[in-house]
């Protein structure tokens, strides 16, 4: 039986795509219009809304997206606009859907929509219902434990394929791979494709301390060459190697400049993406092995943009359905001001106010836990140096040996990375 009262529900995408978004957006409609209610798809995200424009929201109909769940992409595109920024943007967006007679509006995204949808809601004085469905290949969103944000599952299952492929050219031609995955904040998936994907090693900011650590290039040069090294006393004149695009967030800024002028976006985050990182660290452990008068070639790849519009993997095709409905459902029981997410099958909403730092009043990061046995897996079928190799004698000395040193002068070189923690600038 439809609802008594005429609701309209908004849809607004924000961030950078991911698999699984048009399964979202196909799930909601079909719910809502299935209940009476009339569905709008905001253009670009927040940016015409932003500019008071209302010519570009779309109506949709259940025949407009019944078959696009299986899509990569967004129909209804998207954008990193901002409106937080400026009040007037607020106030812009609030009075445009309310001039198109929107009640409920569904914001599907990362960590900064998720912060413009609790703003939006705060904003709106309960003039407009609000719920926020979980987007980012990043999977670092704070979600019940286990519960993945939708888009990393095929993220990772794609990211899986290209590593797998490079793993085996690096074996024939004799070269190694610095691959650079996306993952502004956390390493969820480099640690994820690496894992799966039996990378040499990946790097992660996680294990270099808390979310205020900073991080040297020295100290990841170090271990990157350290890996290489161990490799050839073993034989082996390759490898890939995979490292969060994260790592760069927690570097100087100084440091960063170095290699390029630093872009920031429109919620002030550099671009991690415009820089190199994988091309800086080619060119560091390239120069230490050429004053070892060793030969490597090694290719920096970044691995992200092609994983953001790939088709969902059936998880994440039969996850944003369910995501979709319970956002809908949520809305039509009277909830408001929650990101949607789905535990053991049943709909658990989390309040916007659970999801805030209390200090930076920004949206908490989850970060993988290097305390578990999860990541301890990791670590273990991971090819770097370790304390054995400085405390056993043979291995100590075939090291040393590859790397034209004294078995001493390695111990003092190397020997921190050994540590349970290094730490070295």
């Amino acid at each position: 039986m439809a609802d008594t009262q005429q609701n309209v529900v908004a849809l607004v995408v924000g961030g950078g795509p991911a698999p699984g978004i048009n399964g979202v957006i196909a799930a909601a409609t079909i719910e809502a219009r299935n209940h009476g209610w009339d569905v709008v798809g905001s253009l670009d995200g927040f940016h015409w809304l932003s500019q008071g424009d209302d010519q570009h929201l779309q109506p949709l109909a259940i025949d407009d997206v019944s078959r696009v769940g299986r899509r990569g992409g967004s129909i209804l595109r998207t954008s990193r606009a901002n409106p937080t920024k400026d009040p007037q943007h607020m106030e812009n967006v609030v009075q445009v859907l309310k001039r198109r007679g929107v009640t409920h509006l569904i914001t599907i995204g990362g960590d900064d929509t998720a912060y413009t949808a609790s703003r939006i809601e705060e904003f709106a004085q309960g003039r407009l219902k609000t719920a926020h469905v979980p987007k980012t290949i990043d999977n670092d969103l704070p979600l019940p434990e286990s519960v993945p944000t939708f888009g990393y599952e095929t993220a990772r299952a794609v990211g899986v394929g290209i590593v797998q492929n490079l793993s085996e050219d690096a074996r024939t031609t004799g070269r190694w791979y610095f691959v650079v995955a996306m993952g502004r904040s956390a390493g969820h998936l480099a640690l994820g494709v690496g894992k799966a994907a039996a990378a040499t090693l990946t790097l992660i900011p996680e294990e270099f301390g808390g979310e205020e650590a900073e991080i040297s290039a020295n100290h990841v040069t170090d271990i990157l060459e350290g890996a290489i090294l161990k490799r050839l006393a073993s034989g082996k004149n390759y490898g890939v190697a995979i490292l969060a695009e994260g790592l760069a967030s927690h570097m100087p800024e100084d440091d960063l400049s170095k290699y390029g002028t630093l872009e920031h976006d429109e919620h002030g985050h550099i671009r991690l993406g415009e820089i190199e990182l994988g091309s800086v660290f080619k060119e560091a452990v390239g120069r230490r092995l050429k004053d070892r008068g060793r030969t490597m070639t090694i290719v920096s790849k970044n691995l992200g943009y092609e994983l953001r519009c790939a088709d969902p993997i059936p998880f994440d095709a039969a996850y944003t359905r369910e995501l979709g409905y319970a956002a809908v459902k949520f809305l039509r029981e009277g909830g408001s001001g929650a990101l949607i997410s789905v535990v053991g099958g049943a709909m658990h909403p989390i309040s916007f106010a659970d999801l805030l730092d209390s200090h930076t009043h920004r949206t908490t990061v989850r970060r993988v836990n290097v305390q578990s046995e999860s990541y301890e897996v990791a670590r273990r079928y991971m090819i770097r140096l370790e304390r054995a190799d400085f405390t056993e004698e043979d291995k100590l000395n075939r090291l040393a040996t590859v790397a034209g040193m004294a078995p001493e002068d390695f111990r003092d070189r190397f020997g921190y990375l050994g540590d349970p923690v290094g730490s070295r600038s």
